[in-house]
């Protein structure tokens, strides 16, 4: 699942902050299951139904958030950025990770989308004005060759998988989003933000709502109950956790928690679909998120 981008408005505890922790763990576990879902409902499911059946009901649980809390509507100003990053953060985000998902396991999967803050930092390189310095490249080639080595894992050695790079494509328009939301975030609370993310990012998708329709009421059972669950814990109760949890913690410190995302996702994919990493997936993996961990602690050096 991809992440929100960073909240300026927070509340930091000092010592250890129990609700924090909780609301991270909830964040961690449901956003590491959506990776299994996703493979389960492909194939009743089209990539593009299956980012209608998850996010258009979301977008209505965003309205109702809308009409009952009220907040400051966004100021005009920031109505293109907004869209422009809900269209990203939403509507194409999920199409191409669920396109990617036809054929990548749910732990790698969980362990490509995780390089977006490597995106985040390039992209920050040149629209922020942010330092990069030579630990970024170097985190930077160490990530994406994880990626690669993912993307040729096969179960008989290596055998190029090109869906690898729509999912690298999700995590790019992820990145985009996040650096594109990162001002309204100063100035806005981000459930709120979240909501109207969720609202006009599922514009885009509303003309696959029949066919959506269609597809649900001939899938089986087990589909159906994963797209509730999609929508109900993932998707609206991550994202409050996550909201939770960047108002009580720093930015910087929340994220470094989602680390534990794509190993959770790994064996959830394990014990509920039986997908065993190949040990080159795995060796992958493992650069792909130490890359990331480069750029992040080191690329300012």
């Amino acid at each position: 699942m991809s992440t929100v981008a960073m909240n300026t408005g927070t509340d930091e505890r000092h010592g250890f902050d129990v609700i924090a922790f909780l609301a991270i763990l909830v964040t961690i576990v449901f956003w590491a299951s959506s990776f299994a879902v996703i493979r389960i409902a492909l194939g009743p499911l089209t990539p593009i139904e299956l980012a209608t059946a998850r996010y258009v009901p979301a977008a209505l649980i965003a309205v109702v958030y809308l009409v009952a809390a009220r907040p400051a509507l966004p100021a005009r100003s920031d109505l293109l950025r907004l869209g422009v990053a809900a269209v990203l953060f939403i509507a194409a985000y999920a199409v191409l990770l669920n396109m990617g998902e036809r054929t990548v396991a749910a732990g790698p999967a969980s362990f490509i989308i995780n390089t977006m803050p490597v995106f985040t930092a390039l992209i920050a390189i040149f629209a922020l004005g942010e330092r990069f310095g030579r630990w970024g490249w170097v985190g930077t080639a160490i990530s994406f060759a994880g990626v690669a080595l993912i993307a040729a894992s096969g179960e008989d050695g290596f055998d190029l998988d090109p869906n690898a790079i729509l999912i690298l494509g999700a995590a790019l328009c992820s990145a985009i989003a996040s650096v594109l939301q990162k001002p309204i975030l100063g100035r806005m609370p981000a459930l709120a933000v979240t909501a109207w993310l969720m609202l006009i990012g599922s514009i885009p998708l509303l003309p696959a709502v029949p066919s959506t329709l269609q597809a649900l009421a001939a899938a089986p059972a087990e589909v159906n109950w994963g797209i509730v669950y999609l929508v109900l814990f993932p998707t609206a109760i991550g994202y409050v956790t996550w909201a939770i949890a960047l108002k009580r913690l720093s930015a910087a410190r929340a994220s470094n928690f989602l680390y534990g995302v794509p190993p959770t996702a790994t064996l959830i994919g394990f014990l509920w679909l039986g997908e065993v990493p190949t040990l080159i997936g795995a060796i992958g993996g493992v650069m792909a998120i130490f890359g990331v961990l480069v750029v992040n602690v080191m690329r300012k050096r």
